[in-house]
């Protein structure tokens, strides 16, 4: 299939596009700095060189893909709203390019899964120090919730640099709390390009942790 991924020199970005390559899919990769993206050249990797808080950009790039996955990260930043911004602008080029199936990736926190959280998670991270950070995310959802896009929102809990194990639980409920709220970035990637191929998550938020 032929996706596209916003967020691609991103830590996750990484994981996903080389996963998405070993499966065969046709991969472009969006990024304002193609110097950042860390991939080889491979016969089914394209680049889109673009902003993603440039509507025109973002459109001219999304034109004949069949899915979106959505990666975005604010680097360094803990104010930055290039997440809920450039998650409108994809959703509006979604919507004049005719392409429906989005895939989004948020914070295991967001909305009801905080409950799924720990104290420190919930008052310390994202209560306090990396608080607008968490607000973006939210902003990001809502913006997807909106929608009319056939849409899986991701939750992960927080990553490490661990392998890819694809043995993790995802779709827990709220009240779940064997979680231990870690995910390695391989593991994330791996479910969430799992999503191009299943709607079993369509319309809904599935939180992702060990």
């Amino acid at each position: 299939m032929k996706v596209i991924v916003f967020g691609a020199t991103g830590t996750i970005g990484t994981h996903l596009i080389n996963q998405a390559l070993q499966k065969g899919h046709q991969v472009t990769a969006f990024c304002r700095d193609q110097t950042k993206l860390n991939q080889e050249p491979h016969a089914n990797l394209h680049i889109a060189k673009g902003d993603v808080l440039h509507l025109d950009d973002v459109t001219r790039a999304i034109k004949g893909h069949y899915a979106v996955i959505v990666v975005l990260g604010s680097g360094k930043s803990r104010k930055s709203s290039v997440r809920s911004e450039g998650t409108k602008n994809i959703i509006a080029a979604m919507q004049a390019q005719g392409v429906r199936r989005l895939i989004c990736q948020s914070t295991l926190g967001a909305g009801e899964s905080t409950n799924n959280l720990n104290f420190f998670w919930k008052r310390i991270m994202f209560g306090w120090y990396l608080k607008q950070v968490f607000l973006d995310h939210e902003l990001q959802e809502s913006y997807v919730k909106n929608s009319d896009l056939d849409w899986t929102i991701v939750r992960p809990s927080a990553f490490t640099d661990g392998e890819k194990t694809e043995n993790y639980q995802h779709g827990f409920s709220t009240e779940t709390r064997d979680i231990t709220l870690k995910i390695s970035r391989a593991d994330v990637a791996h479910f969430l390009l799992k999503q191009v191929r299943d709607n079993k998550y369509l319309h809904q938020t599935p939180g992702l942790s060990y």
